[in-house]
C-alpha cells in the first residue's frame, strides 16, 4: 500500500518558507504523493499555485490536485492547467475531480450548482479532447501544452455514493474514497461499490482505490483534530460539525498505524493522509510509524 500526504492548506499560519519544507520533506520522505484539496470560501490557500511550487521543488512524488471541483472551472481551462502541472512536475501528474459539496464556493465564483455530476461527465470528455490535441470548437487552434504523459494524467474520481460511483465507472481510471475518520467497513462498502461499477461498466481493468482519513500526531492531537474537523464541516450545521469532531480518534500514533493497517489489509491501492495542522512534527511522527511498522 502506497502512502501519500496533503499539504496542510487551511492553515493560517502557513507561509512561504513552511511550503517548500513541507513539499521537500514529503518528497524525501517514504510517501507516494503530495496532494492538495480546493476550497474558495474559508482560510484556504489556492490549490493550483500550491501544486505548481510543489512540482518545481519536488523530484520523485506524484503530484495530486485532491481534488479539483470540476464544476466550477472550465473544462478547457482545467485541462491547460492540469496539463501545464503535468509539464512542471516531467509527468507526474495524477489529478482527482468531484463535484464538492459545498454551494456558497460556486456562488462566490460565480459558478451553477445544478446539474454538476452531468456537467462533470462531460467536462472529463471535454480534457482529455484537448489532451489529445483536439481544438475547442471547428476552426480554433489546439490548446496547449499537451501534457508529457499520453493521452494525459489518470484521473480519479472523488465520489461516495452508489450513483455518482456508477457515473465515475464510465470515465475515471479509478476512485478517491476519503472516509474522514477511516472507518474499515465504510472503505470496503465503497471498494465493493466500485468493483461492482466497474463490472457493470464493462470494465476490465479494476479500479485503482485511494482511501484517505484526517489525523494528527503533534503536541495536543486530539484536540487539534478536532478542531480543525470542526472547523472544516461546520458549514452543515454546528450541531453536525460538533458530533463528527467529536468522533475522530487518529490522534496517537497507536490508532494511526491501526487504520492504516486495516486498509493494507483490505487492499487499498494507496491512502491519502490529511494532517490536521502545519507542524512539521507530523511528519517527523508519521514517518517513525511508518518505518516501525514496515511501510517505509
Amino acid at each position: 500500500m502506497k502512502v501519500g500526504l496533503c499539504l496542510p492548506y487551511m492553515e493560517r499560519d502557513y507561509h512561504r518558507e513552511d511550503i517548500l519544507a513541507w513539499c521537500r520533506r514529503i518528497d524525501q520522505g517514504p510517501f507516494s504523493s503530495l496532494s492538495c484539496g480546493e476550497r474558495i470560501t474559508g482560510y484556504t490557500l489556492e490549490m493550483r499555485m500550491l501544486l505548481g511550487a510543489a512540482a518545481a521543488v519536488t523530484e520523485r512524488v506524484r503530484i495530486v490536485p485532491s481534488l479539483y471541483v470540476l464544476p466550477m472551472h472550465s473544462a478547457v481551462w482545467a485541462a491547460k492547467e492540469i496539463a501545464t502541472l503535468d509539464e512542471l512536475s516531467a509527468g507526474r501528474v495524477t489529478v482527482t475531480v468531484g463535484v464538492g459539496g459545498r454551494e456558497n464556493d460556486y456562488r462566490a465564483v460565480d459558478a451553477s450548482f445544478a446539474r454538476r455530476h452531468q456537467r462533470m461527465d462531460e467536462q472529463v470528455a471535454t480534457m482529455r479532447d484537448i489532451w489529445a490535441g483536439n481544438p475547442p470548437f471547428a476552426g480554433c487552434d489546439e490548446v496547449g501544452p499537451r501534457p508529457v504523459q499520453p493521452g494525459g494524467p489518470p484521473i480519479l474520481a472523488g465520489a461516495m455514493g452508489p450513483k455518482a460511483i456508477a457515473r465515475a465507472a464510465r470515465w475515471a481510471d479509478g476512485l478517491y474514497g476519503f472516509s474522514m475518520g477511516s472507518e474499515k467497513e465504510q472503505t470496503r462498502h465503497m471498494m465493493d461499490m466500485a468493483s461492482s461499477a466497474w463490472c457493470e461498466a464493462g470494465r476490465e481493468e479494476k479500479p485503482y482505490f485511494v482511501g484517505g482519513f484526517w489525523f494528527s500526531l503533534t503536541d495536543d492531537a486530539e484536540n487539534r483534530l478536532k478542531n480543525y474537523v470542526f472547523d472544516y464541516v461546520r458549514n452543515f450545521g454546528d450541531d453536525v460539525a460538533r458530533q463528527l469532531a467529536d468522533s475522530m480518534t487518529r490522534h496517537t500514533p497507536e490508532a494511526v498505524t491501526e487504520v492504516m493497517g486495516e486498509l493494507d489489509e483490505l487492499g487499498v491501492d494507496e491512502i491519502f493522509l490529511v494532517p490536521a495542522t502545519a507542524d512539521l512534527r507530523e511528519i517527523d511522527e508519521l514517518e517513525s510509524l511508518m518505518a516501525k511498522a514496515g511501510w517505509a
